[in-house]
């Protein structure tokens, strides 16, 4: 029996599954930060950690760990329709519910007790649990050599975006939010299975405690609203 332990919390600008890239490196705006717990937010488990630019992040898939796992999975670049192995993919739903990510470093913060990492882009929900950072090593950690199969390649964009007046006039509350929307909803959060739909679908996505509006048709995205929650 092995006892996992909490030792700090995701903040991000995603509030849901939906609409997390699938990789931090693809939406430079999602920025994160992780907050230490009690009794890991002590100096003294962060001391050299500044050395390093990039860290590993293993964390609790929380928003689907109830619906189990599956011996077979349809990953998205593959279409949604072809099957693998869930060991042959990064899919959410695991023997054992834990993500890996890679993350970029910019800053330790020490603030009245609390220890906060300053991330770089990241792909993870907000307010998951992480349980344990390790440094990335970049001679050990980097096989410029590597085969990955179906992933190979960085996905493309898969849309254009656009925004209606009425949302261009919302997005003066809050201006550097257009960015974010932009990188996310281009990356096509769709459902595999819908992308080659050319009806019009509507969709919506919480980025940054705002609930945004948008349709798809001809692989063209329209943001028509913007409601600040």
């Amino acid at each position: 029996m092995i006892d996992l332990k909490t030792i700090g919390i995701i903040h991000s600008p995603y509030q849901e599954k939906f609409g997390v890239p699938r990789q931090p490196n693809l939406v430079p705006s999602g920025k994160g930060e992780l907050h230490l717990l009690p009794p890991f937010n002590n100096p003294d488990c962060v001391r050299g950690l500044e050395q390093f630019s990039h860290l590993w992040l293993l964390f609790i898939f929380n928003h689907t760990a109830a619906h189990g796992w599956q011996n077979l999975v349809r990953p998205p670049r593959l279409g949604g329709n072809e099957k693998i192995g869930i060991f042959a993919s990064r899919s959410t739903f695991r023997p054992n519910p834990i993500g890996l990510s890679a993350v970029e470093l910019h800053d330790i913060v020490y603030d009245k007790g609390l220890i906060i990492l300053k991330l770089g882009s990241v792909d993870i929900v907000d307010q998951t649990p992480v349980i344990d950072i390790k440094p990335y090593i970049p001679y050990s950690d980097c096989y410029t050599d590597a085969l990955a199969g179906y992933a190979s390649q960085k996905p493309g964009i898969e849309l254009t975006v656009e925004f209606m007046e009425s949302a261009e006039q919302q997005l003066k509350l809050m201006p550097e939010l257009k960015e974010l929307i932009i990188q996310v909803v281009k990356q096509d959060p769709r459902p595999a299975y819908k992308r080659n739909s050319h009806q019009k679908q509507e969709f919506g996505i919480t980025l940054n405690h705002s609930n945004i509006r948008f349709y798809v048709e001809n692989n063209v995205a329209t943001i028509f609203n913007i409601h600040y929650m």
